[in-house]
């Protein structure tokens, strides 16, 4: 008997990393390329974010910090679901504010999971690994 092929994971290659705070993205950069060997590209605030992915910016997953001058997180997150290419990009958001109902909302808004901070710079790619690779199931 022939059993049906398995569905295999997309591979996780390229993050967009939205962050406003530079010494997090240096540590979460460094962690995601060197350890993770991803592709990282770092935006400072939504706007940036927006106009990286307007100018073909194409991640397979966005990371996404809540508490952001200009443009929070949600809001990114929002702005990001209207355009046709990130519609569907599965998004972690990262931040301080981990209490059970805020993740609960976070995760309302349609993201695949919340990563606390602080995290363990050692333990964040293994972690987005498992994330994704639960997503991709």
């Amino acid at each position: 008997m022939m059993l049906p092929p398995r569905k295999t994971a997309a591979a996780l290659r390229s993050i967009l990393y939205i962050e406003d705070d530079t010494d997090i993205q240096s540590i979460a950069s460094l962690a995601l390329q060197s350890i993770g060997g991803f592709a990282v590209t770092i935006c400072s605030s939504g706007p940036e974010a927006l106009a990286a992915i307007n100018s073909g910016n194409r991640p397979d997953l966005i990371l996404l910090d809540v508490m952001m001058p200009e443009m929070d997180g949600p809001s990114t997150l929002s702005a990001l679901r209207a355009l046709t290419s990130t519609a569907s990009t599965p998004t972690i958001f990262m931040t301080a504010k981990a209490q059970p109902h805020e993740i609960a909302y976070l995760i309302s808004l349609g993201a695949l999971d919340v990563i606390a901070k602080p995290f363990d710079p050692m333990l964040l790619a293994h972690k987005i690994k498992e994330l994704w690779s639960k997503n991709n199931a």
